[in-house]
């Protein structure tokens, strides 16, 4: 029997193989951001449609934050025992399951149960989806193509404005969140026809397996060097302990870690994202206006993560972060300042929502593009993970709390009183990130590692 020699992929081949499967797994960003985003506009129609209190509204927002907390809990796990890709498949399913229910929720508990599914989606996908990325693409292209799944993120984000802005009507919250239901089902058929992930074959001990999906996503005359080094990466890591994460030179890590988590959420990102339009709509804009002024915000997302995944390798983590946290801050004060006019309309109401967009331009930009980033380089490779959750169990935590008191809080501190708490919290970070955060840019792991020791003596 004659067989046939197989055609070993040219470079390019080999770049749409992983191009193609970044493209699918980023779906799953797309699917974050518009499932985080779409309660927004939606919100304004469910709370009479349900009859809903402010407290029931924040739940309501918070459900899906609790389904996350449990999704990043379990979602290494997952993955880590059927596969970054069957993982995937899972939640692509898990996606569009808790859109269909939540889009026909004929009562408050089942829309719950829906923002919950949702939400360990969600969380599994925060997890799940840059590991594949990171996984599957070659080291020289791996920032970049890790970098789409936050753009998809943004993107995600904006869609679900825009759905929201499209569908403003009374009974159309449903097609809102039904609409996910969509890129979740092609998520799911492109999912079928890719690699599983050759990091998670060789942790397996399938080697060959593994020699095969690096032959197309890296060439054939890069196979056995790329093979050796991921054996002796997972052997690294299957050897790590959090013992040794909790070791007093890795601890400033661990802190700075978390301060930056911190930082991020208590600046009151999440209160725009999740309730710009009802807050709005409490200032007196109408429905539309509201809903449209959250566009704005989307965009603003959009325009300014790119900006800062251009600039970032360009001026450095430190003076972005830092640059962009003090727009943050003086935002946060004049839309504080802003909300104590009486009359806040004509041009009180524009200026309102143009300090909206500069607060998520500084932000996106920096310290919501630097969090992640920063966390995945202060920590050594094999610790990585350990060391990283964390931060992220931080980010998801505050971001719970500050779903389900934005409104609350709202009334009790008055506008303008929110967004300077938010603000005075941004101006701590500020301080603490200006001290204790090093340069990452071009440093070695254990360049970083001693410096901020150093630091952290004095």
């Amino acid at each position: 029997m004659v067989t046939t020699p197989v055609t070993p992929p040219t470079p390019a081949t080999a770049r749409r193989a992983v191009v193609g499967a970044t493209a699918v797994a980023a779906l799953g960003g797309l699917l974050f951001g518009y499932d985080t985003g779409v309660i927004s506009a939606a919100l304004l129609y469910i709370a009479p449609a349900f009859q809903l209190s402010e407290m029931w509204q924040q739940i309501v927002v918070a459900s899906l934050l609790v389904g996350a907390i449990v999704g990043v809990a379990v979602g290494g796990i997952v993955a880590d025992n059927l596969g970054r890709r069957r993982t995937l498949s899972i939640t692509s399913l898990v996606f569009t399951v808790g859109a269909v229910i939540s889009a026909v929720a004929p009562n408050l508990p089942t829309l719950l149960g829906s923002r919950l599914l949702l939400g360990f989606a969600i969380g599994t996908a925060s997890l799940s989806v840059p590991a594949y990325i990171a996984e599957i693409a070659p080291p020289e292209s791996r920032g970049r193509l890790v970098s789409i799944n936050q753009i998809m993120i943004s993107s995600g984000i904006l869609f679900s404005y825009l759905a929201g802005f499209l569908l403003a009507d009374a009974a159309a919250w449903r097609w809102m969140l039904g609409l996910a239901a969509v890129p979740s089902l092609l998520m799911f058929v492109g999912l079928l026809r890719l690699p599983e992930s050759p990091r998670w074959l060789v942790s397996r001990g399938r080697l060959d397996d593994a020699r095969a999906v690096l032959g197309k996503v890296v060439g054939a005359d890069r196979v056995e060097s790329e093979l050796t080094a991921l054996s002796s990466a997972v052997t690294a890591e299957r050897n790590v302990t959090y013992r040794d994460v909790l070791r007093p030179s890795l601890r400033p890590a661990i802190y700075l870690g978390i301060g930056v988590a911190a930082v991020n959420q208590l600046v009151g990102v999440n209160a725009i994202t999740y309730y710009a339009p009802t807050l709005l709509t409490k200032a007196g804009f109408g429905e539309s206006a509201a809903i449209l002024s959250s566009v704005g915000i989307g965009i603003a997302n959009v325009a300014f993560t790119l900006v800062g995944l251009l600039l970032i390798d360009r001026v450095g983590r430190r003076p972005l972060l830092l640059v962009g946290l003090g727009g943050v801050v003086v935002s946060l004060v004049v839309i504080g300042l802003l909300y104590a006019v009486t009359d806040l309309s004509g041009v009180w109401a524009v200026a309102l929502v143009a300090f909206l967009i500069i607060y998520e331009a500084m932000f996106s930009a920096s310290i919501g593009l630097a969090m992640w980033l920063i966390n995945s380089e202060i920590f050594p490779t094999a610790l990585r993970g350990k060391a990283g959750s964390f931060g992220m169990f931080t980010h998801w935590g505050l971001n719970l709390i500050i779903s389900l008191t934005v409104l609350s809080a709202f009334e009790a501190f008055t506008p303008s009183g929110l967004f300077w708490l938010y603000a005075a919290f941004g101006l701590i970070g500020f301080f603490y990130l200006k001290k204790y955060l090093p340069e990452t840019r071009n440093r070695t792991l254990e360049e970083v590692e001693e410096i901020l020791r150093a630091r952290a003596r004095k």
